[in-house]
């Protein structure tokens, strides 16, 4: 569990991780460098899951050995099933990481939602209905291991 006290609002107390693959964790598919080492470590706190359409191909092969529980979900209605999974999970203990549009509700519904810029950009519904916005997912996953930078950003 990580523990985020944001003065002026709520505490955040996050049990899971739920993020997207492709545009967030991968590139083209392939896991961006770096990405590998900080899931290792943040799943000594958290319980991480990738939830995805896996539009290359490639994520089960990517994350082999990894913390993570994979999910490949259907093209139809991606939205709605990606804020379904969060629902069951805990929506006021669990964190989202995505960038396309198909993660603008499972942003919203988590008690913390990060969007990321990377090479193949993101969603504007998206990044706005983020709490953060990061240009690097392992900034955006280091905010998760250094929880006084969200207290930082998030306090009001």
């Amino acid at each position: 569990m990580i523990e985020i006290t944001v003065p002026g609002d709520k505490n955040i107390r996050i049990e899971h991780l739920v993020l997207d693959h492709n545009g967030t964790l991968a590139v083209d598919g392939i896991l961006i460098k770096g990405v590998r080492e900080c899931l290792k470590e943040l799943s000594r706190s958290l319980h991480i899951h990738v939830v995805t359409a896996d539009t290359f191909g490639k994520a089960s092969d990517q994350l082999a050995g990894s913390s993570c529980e994979l999910t490949v979900l259907p093209i139809s209605s991606q939205s709605q099933a990606k804020r379904e999974f969060v629902k069951r999970l805990g929506s006021n203990q669990t964190a989202c990481i995505g960038n396309g549009r198909n993660d603008e509700l499972m942003l919203k519904e988590a008690v913390l939602g990060i969007a990321v810029i990377l090479e193949e950009g993101a969603a504007v519904e998206t990044v706005v209905a983020a709490d953060v916005v990061c240009t690097s997912i392992i900034a955006a996953l280091e905010l998760l291991q250094n929880p006084l930078r969200l207290t930082a950003t998030l306090r009001t």
